[in-house]
């Protein structure tokens, strides 16, 4: 399935709004995240920095989207400034547009369940896999590795989303 257009309201690290399209011929892992999931700053955002620092960037695009979908007040783009700061976060992040429902748009639109969540893109812009929760290095490199070798990468089976949002460990569910 082709990968569907980011729904975003700003973009931090980048000096210009981006879309897939700029990506076409790499691969693309786009790291969703909450500053304030604990999974996605003990797992998911460093997962998201060791990809970027080991795979060229000629070949491997990494992106982050801050998809919120509860405590909005407490994560507003200056407070995302500062987090992409202090955790020295270099890749380009987008702000995942607010939609009409509880959930933002690009979130809604991948059929994401909570955060953290990992989609892999092939070098064509289609959906290779789709991740919820922690993924290991070891499972993330063998994805990419053969995705750049023109191989399609083993889908993980999904999760269904819970009633309401709960934050662990390992993630923050819708």
């Amino acid at each position: 399935m082709q990968a569907p257009e980011l729904q975003v309201s700003e973009w931090f690290n980048t000096g210009k709004n981006l879309k897939l399209s700029d990506f076409h011929g790499k691969v693309v892992l786009i790291k969703a995240f909450q500053m304030l999931c604990p999974g996605c700053v003990v797992h998911g955002i460093p997962l998201a920095q060791e990809v970027q620092r080991h795979f060229s960037s000629d070949q491997v695009a990494v992106i982050g989207l801050h998809t919120v979908f509860e405590h909005h007040d407490a994560m507003r783009p200056v407070s995302l400034k500062a987090f992409l700061h202090e955790y020295r976060i270099t890749f380009p992040v987008a702000v995942d547009k607010q939609g009409a429902g509880p959930l933002p748009e690009t979130m809604t639109a991948y059929g994401m369940h909570g955060t953290p969540s990992l989609v892999l893109l092939d070098p064509s812009g289609r959906i290779a896999a789709h991740h919820f929760g922690q993924v290991s290095k070891l499972q993330m490199g063998a994805e990419i590795g053969s995705l750049l070798a023109g191989k399609a990468a083993a889908r993980a089976p999904g999760q269904q989303p819970g009633s309401a949002s709960r934050c662990g460990d390992h993630g923050c569910t819708v």
